[in-house]
This record gives structure tokens, C-alpha cells and sequence, in this order.
């Protein structure tokens, strides 16, 4: 082969592979764009039933276009604790069969309209006013570079079908299932994307490259490639979420294995139901003109590929999916050990779901709640130090004040990076929303400590208030406490019907602290209170009121006024 040729072969599949990626992560992100909120009410709906999950796991794939990235967002779910390893399989078994879809989409023959989908795709993005136009514009335009890369990669094997040396590596790959196999995974390790090695495959495949039996062991190959890409994310997360990445590839490697045993059986089974010989060459001008295809090509073979494709992994989840405790049990079995939980860490947020907004959204509103939950921890802890004076508590509460700032930290981090995505309008104004809430619920830790703080300055002076002032700080106290759970409990439920009842809290306990305080300055006039005890009982009831006006703010925030 001619080092012309061998150029043109290299950058052709270099440049068509790089639009064909291109225009799948264009199209995937419009997709999310579009279909978000109905993804998150999607899996909302997961529940323990098996079938569910399986279910909630082709939906979701089908609709991001990703196998890969559905998996990597179950194994962070599963390291998060949102999932449980059988639920995981369940959806990874199900996001199996949602990535064919894609197979599916590109055997159908609009190659030939790929470029005025680029022009129409372009015009949508570009000059729409409404997002949702922007958003299908972004679809299109993913479409047209998507099918129009499949045709350079096409057109650059076009070429090389006169090569005897070329030829015969591929014929060697087509006779030796086994090594088809290797090939494929190692294919779609190395591209990161078994949607690629698809079109590799369909185009080495419809340029008359490589033979049915050749394409359908390559496609087996790639169902274990894809499953490298959720093992590597994996690493470094727990051991649950290591177990569920490691199912993945084993119901995978099994399904290929007994599909290797029933391989000419299966041929059978997809010839019988594919129109058309998956083998046929066009070898006239009258045929290529018929088909729309050119001399040499295989018209059939792309929709007996994907056909393929999809029928091994419906096989694989009516096989796996009513022995998915077994798989769970073998998988804790091989990754064994015992899951150790740092004290230090996001429990539920994941930075692989970040090209997947609202997704993320919904990972950093769980990360909100736990710290709105700590803060209500931290002030029952603080108020329990400050009736009993026992300093055993205050290194919890320490502990407890260095992780609400670093849960400020990293959850504010999180939504800058969501927010740097293509996002749409109604994301934006709720990445706002939590960013407040966020910074609100920090405000309380400061005022937690600022109250144990002047806990211990009572214990150090030995300071001791009458059994009047104990009462109103225990009073406005116990308001306090009961509105910020209140409000941790409406932001868990997301309850958009609290404006009224908040209001009422937030005014009831600035009406006792104006009350209180006033009260106590008139007994310091009088001389009743002496002047420290007096200035730390007044602190402590700022503190009160400060930590009650700061749950307001997270009220306003979930009802979307800030």
C-alpha cells in the first residue's frame, strides 16, 4: 500500500472519526438540554424492582445517547449511596440496550443529508430567539456532523479496497472470531466511545471491508470495550461502586462468551430477521444507482449490524436481569473487602455528571440538604453544649463547623463548573438559587460557633444567668431550631407551599428577640443584670435572630426569590 494512500486512509478516518465524536457530543448535549427535567423525574421514578431499573436505564440512555456516561453516572450514584448495587446493575443492564439506539439511527441511509442538516442546524442555533430551537438546532447540527463523518471515514476506506495487503488483515480479522473480538475492545478502549467503533465498524463494513461474521464479532468486542470506560471511573471511588463497574463487564464478557458458543446460530437468527443478504456487493452501475450506494459497497449490512447490536443486548438483559442477585453476589465475591466511610467527603456529588446539568443539579441539591441536615445537628449540639456545659462536645462541633464550610466549598465549586456547561435558562436561575442557599446555610455554622463560642466565654468567667434569662434564650432557642428544620425539611422536599408559615416563624422570632433583648436592656438600666453576663446574653440572642434570618434567605432561595 502507497504511503499516498496510506495517508489519505489515516487522516480521512482521523478527521471523519473526530466529527463523528463531534457530532455525537453536540447531539447528546442538545438531547439533555431538551429532555433534562423529564431524565431527573425519569429517575426519580427508579425504584428497587429489577425490571424498573432496567427500564429507567434505557431511558436514560436512550435519550443522553451515552452508555458510557449513564454508567459512570451509576457507579457515582452507587459511591454517593443513592443506589444500591442490584439497582445499579439493573440500570447499567438496561443503558446496554439504550445505546444501540445510535446503531440503530446511523444504519438508516441519510448520509446524503447530512449537509443540509448541518445548514439547518447552524441556522436553528444561531439565529433562533426561543432556547428550545437552539436546543433541536443543536440536535440537527449534531446529526448532519455526526452522518457526515461516517461518510468521510467511508470514503477514506473507499481507496484502500484495491489493497491485497489491507484486504487480507481484515479478512483475517473476519475468519478469526476471537481476534475480532480483541480488536473491537481494544478499539473502543482506546476511543473512549462504542458509539465510534460502531461507525468504524459500519464503515469498514458498507465499503465491503470487512464481512458480516467479521462486523458482528467487532460489535461483540466493543461490548466489552465499552465496559473499561466505568471500571476506570471506578478507581478511587468505594467498594460498591467498584463492584457495580466490575458487573458491568462481567455480564458483558459472559454475554460474549456464550454468544462466541451460539455465534453461527445467531448469524442465522439476524439473517432470517434483516431484509436483504448482509453479504451483497454492488458490482454494477444500475445497482449502485438503485441503492443509492456506490460499486463495491454492501447496501444491507449497516441494518443487519445493528440489529445485531441491539438483539445481543436484549438477549443479555432477558438472561442477566432475573439473576442480577447472583451477579451481585459474584461480583462481591471477586472485589472483596469491607466499605470504609470518610468522615471528610461529598456523600453525593460527583464530578463525572458534569456534561449532564440537570443531573448535577439534582446531586448537588442532595449535597445542599445533607448540609442544611448538619447545621440542624450543629445547632442542636451547640444549644445541648450551652444547657450542660459538657466541653466533651465541643470537638464534634468543630468538626461539624469544618465540614459545613468544606461542603460550602466544594458544592459552590461544583455549580461554578455545572454553570461553565451549556445550560439553559431555568438551570442557571436554580444554580442560583443553591448557590444561596449554600451560602446562607454556612451563616448558620458561623452563628452555631459564635454561640458555643460565647458558651465557653460563660464557663471561663464563670457566668451563670437567672433562671428568667435561661427561659427567654431557651424560648427564642427552641424557635430558632424549629425553623431551620422546618426549612432543612422543605428543601428535602423540594415544597415550594411554605411562604406563609416561614414568614410566620421568621417574624415570631424577631418579635421575641426585639422583645427579649429590650427586655434585658431595661433590667441592665435598673441594675437588676450586671453588665458582662448581660452583653453575652444579648450576643447570644443576636445569634438567634441571625441564624433565624439566614433560614429565611434559604426559604426565599427554594421558592426561587433569590
Amino acid at each position: 500500500m502507497s504511503v499516498l494512500l496510506s495517508q489519505k486512509l489515516i487522516f480521512g478516518l482521523m478527521g471523519g472519526l473526530g466529527m463523528f465524536l463531534f457530532g455525537m457530543k453536540i447531539m447528546s448535549e442538545g438531547l439533555q438540554k431538551i429532555a433534562g427535567d423529564r431524565m431527573r423525574k425519569i429517575l426519580a421514578a427508579l425504584t428497587n424492582n429489577r425490571y424498573m431499573a432496567a427500564f429507567v436505564g434505557l431511558a436514560v440512555t436512550a435519550i443522553i445517547q451515552s452508555s458510557s456516561a449513564t454508567t459512570v453516572m451509576v457507579v457515582g450514584f452507587v459511591n454517593a449511596g443513592l443506589m444500591s448495587l442490584i439497582q445499579a446493575i439493573g440500570v447499567v443492564l438496561g443503558a446496554n440496550v439504550g445505546t444501540t439506539v445510535t446503531a440503530q439511527l446511523i444504519a438508516f441511509k441519510v448520509t446524503k443529508f447530512a449537509l443540509p442538516a448541518i445548514g439547518i442546524g447552524v441556522g436553528l442555533k444561531l439565529f433562533s430567539k426561543r432556547k428550545d430551537w437552539v436546543y433541536i438546532g443543536e440536535i440537527i447540527l449534531g446529526f448532519g456532523i455526526l452522518f457526515y463523518g461516517l461518510s468521510v471515514m467511508k470514503t477514506a476506506f473507499d481507496p484502500v479496497k484495491a489493497s491485497s495487503e489491507f484486504r487480507h488483515i481484515f479478512i483475517l480479522v473476519g475468519d478469526n472470531h476471537l481476534l475480532a473480538v480483541a480488536v473491537g475492545a481494544l478499539l473502543t478502549v482506546i476511543v473512549q466511545s462504542s458509539s465510534a467503533t460502531i461507525g468504524i465498524t459500519l464503515a469498514l463494513a458498507t465499503s465491503g471491508l470487512v464481512s458480516f461474521e467479521g462486523s458482528m464479532a467487532l460489535i461483540l468486542g466493543e461490548n466489552i470495550g465499552t465496559t473499561i470506560t466505568a471500571n476506570l471511573a471506578a478507581v478511587g471511588t468505594n467498594i460498591a461502586a467498584r463492584r457495580t463497574a466490575f458487573s458491568h463487564f462481567l455480564f458483558n464478557f459472559l454475554g460474549v462468551a456464550y454468544m462466541l458458543v451460539f455465534f453461527p446460530y445467531f448469524i442465522q437468527f439476524i439473517a432470517w430477521l434483516t431484509p436483504g443478504d448482509a453479504d451483497f456487493v454492488v458490482t454494477t452501475q444500475q445497482q449502485a444507482t438503485a441503492l443509492g450506494v456506490s460499486i463495491g459497497d454492501k447496501p444491507y449490512i449497516a441494518r443487519h449490524i445493528a440489529n445485531t447490536h441491539t438483539l445481543f443486548n436484549i438477549l443479555n438483559v432477558i438472561i442477566f436481569l432475573p439473576i442480577i442477585g447472583l451477579l451481585a453476589k459474584l461480583s462481591t465475591r471477586i472485589i472483596q473487602g469491607e466499605d470504609t466511610e470518610i468522615e471528610y467527603h461529598l456523600k453525593f456529588i460527583d464530578s463525572r455528571v458534569l456534561n449532564t446539568p440537570p443531573l448535577a443539579l439534582s446531586q448537588a441539591r442532595a449535597e445542599a440538604n445533607r448540609m442544611a441536615l448538619i447545621c440542624v445537628e450543629c445547632l442542636d449540639d451547640t444549644l445541648k453544649f450551652i444547657q450542660t456545659k459538657d466541653t466533651r462536645l465541643l470537638d464534634g462541633l468543630n468538626k461539624k463547623e469544618d465540614l459545613i464550610d468544606l461542603l460550602q466549598r466544594e458544592i459552590l465549586d461544583f455549580l461554578v463548573a455545572v454553570s461553565q456547561r451549556p445550560i439553559s435558562q431555568e438551570v442557571s436561575k436554580e444554580i442560583s438559587s443553591l448557590m444561596h442557599i449554600v451560602n446562607d446555610l454556612e451563616k448558620v455554622g458561623d452563628h452555631c460557633e459564635n454561640l458555643w463560642e460565647l458558651g465557653e466565654r460563660k464557663i471561663d468567667q464563670k457566668i451563670k444567668f437567672s433562671a428568667m434569662a435561661n427561659g427567654e434564650f431557651e424560648d427564642l432557642a427552641g424557635k430558632t431550631r424549629a425553623f431551620l428544620s422546618f426549612t432543612q425539611s422543605a428543601l428535602e422536599r423540594q415544597d415550594v407551599s411554605i411562604q406563609e408559615k416561614a414568614q410566620f416563624m421568621e417574624n415570631q422570632i424577631d418579635a421575641l428577640e426585639e422583645s427579649l433583648r429590650l427586655n434585658h436592656i431595661s433590667r441592665l438600666n435598673t441594675g437588676e443584670c450586671s453588665v458582662t453576663p448581660g452583653l453575652i446574653f444579648i450576643d447570644m440572642l443576636h445569634n438567634c435572630e441571625k441564624i433565624g434570618d439566614h433560614t429565611h434567605s434559604v426559604v426565599r432561595a427554594i421558592l426561587g426569590k433569590k
